[in-house]
């Protein structure tokens, strides 16, 4: 038992950092971004053509998937969601927006089946022995993760807290159209925001690459369903919220599979999201955002 949670924490901590970017993105956007697990699986397969042609370890192919990434979020912000957004200015949840990112999804997922093919692709990199503490087996790669998870997240929240940009991706979140008066470039603040979205989303990638089968279709169903399980767990827009509805996920997953199958343990955190949501459908640190 204390091993399944301890090995739910360090792959909660993954699910909190992929959620990281989805909240980040809604919570100043107010965009829900039906592509985010599709991203996800892009930044992974930049990270698994850096390994199998250009002969790079994992992690240090992260100096290739983050600017990628980010110029890639950047751009899918500018040319296609900023257009959306301007044209429904006036909505509080621009539902186009929210359709535009689930036809890029599809669009994504299918590009890479052509280009990646339908075969399931993993990379071997040996990571050295578990370790065994007090009967409790920890895996290397699954703790090298959450060291990358927690190194990321504290360079984001330090982003967020002590940079000008990060104060104003803040002051848009908080109150968007006070900000515009004091001068701050919306657009552009947006763009950079959703590139920092997918920045978080491609360290994620890099981190279970090394432990988990790459797939076009696999890693949105999964990954992109969890995050947004993580995302209203912990309450839309939240950041503790969506690092601690990480961590909960993940130890609910990790035990459940201690008594029933994979797949019924899926059942069960789904199950267990609902039950939550019935009691509290705001989430954790759910509130409510002014337009």
């Amino acid at each position: 038992m204390l091993t399944a949670i301890v090995q739910g924490l360090l792959m909660g901590s993954v699910y909190g950092l992929i959620a990281l970017g989805l909240t980040l993105i809604f919570g100043i956007m107010r965009v829900i971004n039906f592509a985010h697990g599709a991203l996800l699986m892009i930044s992974m397969y930049i990270s698994y053509f850096s390994v199998t042609i250009l002969g790079l370890h994992p992690y240090i192919s992260l100096i290739i998937v983050a600017p990628v990434i980010f110029i890639l979020g950047f751009l899918i912000n500018h040319y296609l969601i900023a257009p959306v957004l301007a044209k429904e200015a006036d909505v509080r949840e621009p539902v186009s927006a929210l359709l535009l990112t689930a036809g890029l999804m599809i669009l994504l997922e299918n590009l890479m089946l052509s280009i990646g093919g339908t075969d399931y692709k993993t990379i071997k990199v040996s990571f050295g022995a578990s370790l065994e503490f007090a009967d409790v087996i920890i895996p290397m790669d699954r703790l090298y993760a959450f060291f990358l998870a927690f190194i990321s997240s504290g360079l984001f929240y330090w982003f967020l807290m002590k940079t000008e940009i990060g104060r104003a991706i803040r002051a848009l979140g908080q109150d968007r159209n006070a900000a515009k008066l004091m001068g701050i470039n919306s657009k552009k603040i947006f763009s950079i925001a959703f590139g920092v979205g997918m920045v978080l989303l491609g360290v994620a990638g890099v981190a279970i690459l090394p432990f988990y089968s790459l797939h076009p279709i696999l890693i949105n169903k999964v990954f992109g369903t969890l995050a947004f399980v993580v995302v209203v767990l912990g309450g839309m827009g939240s950041i503790p919220g969506a690092i601690i509805g990480g961590l909960i996920i993940g130890v609910v997953q990790s035990v459940s599979t201690l008594y029933v199958s994979n797949t019924m343990a899926q059942v069960i955190v789904f199950a267990f999201f609902l039950i939550f949501l019935f009691i509290r459908p705001s989430g954790i640190f759910g509130f409510k955002y002014d337009s």
